[in-house]
């Protein structure tokens, strides 16, 4: 056999699938930023200086927590390529306006270390990081998530929005504990609650500073979608089961998809490349697992929101889905190894 002939028989190919895209991840990453700046925008404006200190203390944290990690692992810098800069801003948008600093940095620097660079860095976590660190923070700091005290008097003007015209000076609990307390005291848990709608959609400054508005969450998701950067079967499936289950259980349903961290989580949480499912059906299955468990954790849990463990639960069992969903390979009979 020649050297020629005995070269050609060492190439080895990477078994399927075989991606090939113009997009690269720092593309992708900015794409997702952008969608999200919208919402973030609209976020400063109405809660001000509050507002911008969580978001510098979550991406500050997250940048550098991954930037010391890689040098002290004496890894090449991965700062540019967005996902540190992508998981601190989601992680913001997760947390109410008032969260303290320190509390924002803790999360971010877990985000970054427990959720992904422990893993061995972007592409190979199990679990998106921002839940990660949104998590670490549910579980410590219950009671941060759970209360909120609005900005009074960010940069925003006076905006005529039904239900809003006098929260900026109040301190209490989000909309989903209220309704959940509702439910706990023996109350129906609201089949109708349209009198949130405008609020939730426009201008909602009891919850997280990514609740502010699910309209312009909405607006980023489907953009993302058009342009082909997210699957529309995870949100889809995610937010219908929501709806549906909602429904069954005597609830308002449009009440439950746009109140909570349930948009964001839907189009850009639970749509994280690494941690969701590499087919079309394992994606749906995915999406619909979230809002199962979302609603379990919504109406039966011991907390309102129930959005972040419903996702890192399914993160879990994506795995088990690729393995249970993958296509049919032709010439393999069932069962073959």
């Amino acid at each position: 056999m020649s050297a020629q002939s005995s070269k050609a028989t060492t190439i080895l190919v990477a078994p399927a699938p075989h991606v090939v895209a113009k997009s690269t991840c720092r593309g992708t990453m900015l794409w997702v930023i952008g969608a999200l700046m919208p919402v973030t925008a609209w976020a400063i404006w109405n809660m001000g200086s509050v507002a911008v200190a969580l978001l510098a203390a979550c991406i500050g944290s997250a940048l550098a927590t991954e930037g010391l990690w890689n040098r002290l692992a004496r890894r090449p810098q991965t700062l540019l390529d967005g996902s540190a800069l992508l998981t601190g801003l989601l992680l913001a948008l997760a947390l109410p306006p008032r969260t303290p600093w320190w509390i924002a940095v803790a999360g971010g620097i877990v985000a970054i270390a427990l959720g992904k660079m422990i893993f061995g860095g972007l592409g190979w976590n199990l679990f998106n990081p921002a839940l990660v660190g949104r998590a670490f923070i549910s579980i410590s700091w219950a009671g941060v998530l759970s209360e909120v005290s609005p900005y009074p008097g960010g940069w925003y003007s006076a905006i005529d929005v039904p239900g809003t015209a006098d929260l900026d000076a109040i301190s209490g609990a989000t909309r989903l504990a209220i309704a959940a307390a509702d439910r706990d005291a023996g109350g129906a848990y609201g089949f109708d609650l349209s009198g949130h709608y405008d609020a939730l959609l426009f201008r909602n400054l009891e919850g997280c500073l990514g609740e502010v508005s699910a309209a312009l969450l909405l607006l980023g998701g489907v953009a993302l979608i058009i342009r082909g950067i997210i699957d529309w079967r995870i949100p889809a499936g995610y937010i219908g089961t929501v709806a549906l289950l909602s429904w069954a259980f005597g609830s308002d349903p449009v009440f439950h998809v746009l109140a909570g961290g349930l948009m964001l989580g839907a189009f850009f949480m639970a749509t994280d490349y690494v941690t969701s499912p590499m087919t079309p059906l394992g994606r749906f299955v995915f999406g619909v697992g979230c809002g199962v468990f979302n609603v379990v954790g919504r109406f039966f849990g011991p907390m309102p929101e129930a959005t972040t463990f419903a996702i890192l639960f399914m993160n879990g069992l994506v795995p088990l889905i690729d393995r249970g969903l993958r296509p049919r390979t032709f010439g393999w009979r069932r069962g073959d190894a």
